[in-house]
């Protein structure tokens, strides 16, 4: 028997079919006879050709489950008080229940002030500070619930666990770990250049990798029965792999989650998931 291949695909198509059910229901229940639907608005600045995909893939998929969009895009001559205003707009806007900015964004741009103009109570990303230091009811960042959605599908204990989360983004690193403590695994987190890397990862029982280093962590690095959650993404050539390189990798006892189709799709979804959360709290 082979190491099982986690289907992000799968995961994902579930949570979607789940929205679609609560968005039916809204309006079901509805008092007026305007439709309901929840609205995120999409800030896109530069014209990034992999930011590009993703924010049309977003809203792609916000159109299948019932959520609507909204796009403001930017380019990287405007200023970035143009962006702050509009972002202070959208704040106020009754109609927008959610705002995501795109990242990455151009070095002449303050990423950190951009993401805090916007308001805790829209924020789809959970990256305002204010969300950093507190979990908010059923809202998680999406990349954070991917994880958390994949290690409920293989029924993985992570009690006593030696898990590893190897990061460029303390965010992500310190916040994740945060998580997983919380429910008793002992967590490592290591920056992708420290000396240590490769004793690291030969210890660990769960493998958490965002470095974007293609095919970097090889099965001659891992120890038995190591399950890999793969959130690194780079292109090598025309082709886009992840920090993995499961060639080869057959251990029956462990399992990962492929690049592309892995660790992708269920963002975009916990993403969708969250503008409707962020939807009802704001119509209680």
């Amino acid at each position: 028997m082979k190491c099982k291949i986690i289907s992000g695909k799968i995961i994902a198509e579930r949570i979607k079919d789940q929205i679609v059910e609560n968005v039916l229901t809204l309006n079901r229940n509805k008092v007026q006879n305007a439709e309901v639907r929840p609205n995120l608005a999409v800030i896109l600045i530069g014209s990034n050709e992999e930011s590009e995909i993703y924010v049309s893939k977003k809203v792609e998929e916000a159109k299948k489950v019932g959520i609507d969009t909204h796009l403001y895009r930017f380019c990287d001559e405007d200023e970035q008080s143009n962006i702050i205003k509009t972002i202070e707009m959208l704040n106020q806007d009754d109609e927008i229940d959610a705002i995501l900015i795109q990242l990455p964004l151009a070095q002449k741009f303050d990423t950190d002030k951009i993401i805090e103009t916007i308001d805790p109570k829209k924020d789809v990303d959970c990256f305002h500070p204010v969300n950093q230091k507190r979990k908010i009811d059923k809202i998680i960042a999406p990349v954070h619930g991917a994880v958390l959605e994949i290690l409920a599908e293989v029924e993985y204990q992570l009690e006593g666990k030696n898990v590893l989360i190897i990061y460029n983004s303390e965010i992500f690193g310190k916040n994740l770990k945060n998580i997983l403590e919380q429910k008793g695994a002992k967590v490592k987190g290591i920056v992708s250049g420290n000396s240590n890397l490769l004793k690291e990862i030969s210890e660990a029982d769960l493998l958490i990798s965002a470095m974007g280093k293609p095919h970097f962590i090889e099965k001659s690095m891992l120890k038995k029965a190591v399950g890999i959650i793969d959130i690194g993404i780079s292109r090598d050539g025309k082709k886009i792999k992840g920090d993995f390189n499961p060639q080869d990798f057959d251990n029956k006892d462990s399992f990962y989650t492929p690049v592309p189709g892995g660790v992708g799709p269920i963002t975009v979804a916990i993403l969708l998931r969250n503008t409707l959360e962020l939807f009802k709290l704001r119509k209680k």
